[in-house]
């Protein structure tokens, strides 16, 4: 018999990973990071195992993630990529809004790409996000390819102990340093 696989599954790899991650950091006593709840109403519960079968969405969701690191506040949305060229249309309007305005409040935003077939991880700044994002709405490409991306910025591999989000944000932070100078 064959399986139908969910669209709603697509990156449950990562959030696990990083479920793991945050929860390390939190025992480590480096981060507070807790997963935001996207906002379902369930509309049919089995009453055998009392799992939703059938549930639409209250509202939009903001971003995956939300938290402090040693005092910063940041945001992230957590994204997989099967190929080297990932299409913005994966990043929603109202998630570039939301990681704006929390840019705004002195918050860090940004992303955590995986490539599947590469097997890496990629921190990507809410700068460089923005970056692509005003390029696709000044009609350029909808899209970026791995090979723009830099290269400071990789965390890792598929070892979980090589991934280390908080190696980005440092990153993150020193170049919004660098540019302050």
């Amino acid at each position: 018999m064959a399986t139908w696989n969910s669209r709603g599954l697509r990156g449950s790899g990562l959030e696990e990973l990083l479920n793991h991650l945050i929860e390390d950091y939190r025992r480590d006593g480096l981060a507070l990071i807790q997963k935001v709840p996207t906002p379902i109403t369930p509309v049919e519960i089995d009453p055998a195992t009392r799992h939703i079968t059938l549930a639409y969405f209250d509202r939009k969701s903001t971003v995956d993630y939300i938290g402090a690191v040693q005092g910063i506040p940041i945001c992230f949305d957590a994204k997989e990529c099967a190929q080297d060229t990932f299409p913005l249309q994966n990043i929603h309007p109202h998630q570039v809004e939301f990681m704006r305005d929390f840019e705004k409040q002195d918050g860090v935003a940004f992303l955590i790409i995986f490539y599947v077939e590469r097997q890496e991880y990629y921190y990507m700044t809410f700068r460089e996000m923005m970056k692509f994002w005003k390029r696709a709405e000044d009609g350029g490409r909808k899209s970026f390819r791995y090979e723009e991306l830099d290269p400071e910025f990789f965390l890792g591999r598929e070892n979980m102990s090589d991934v280390n989000i908080l190696r980005g944000l440092q990153r993150d932070l020193d170049a919004r340093e660098t540019d302050r100078e």
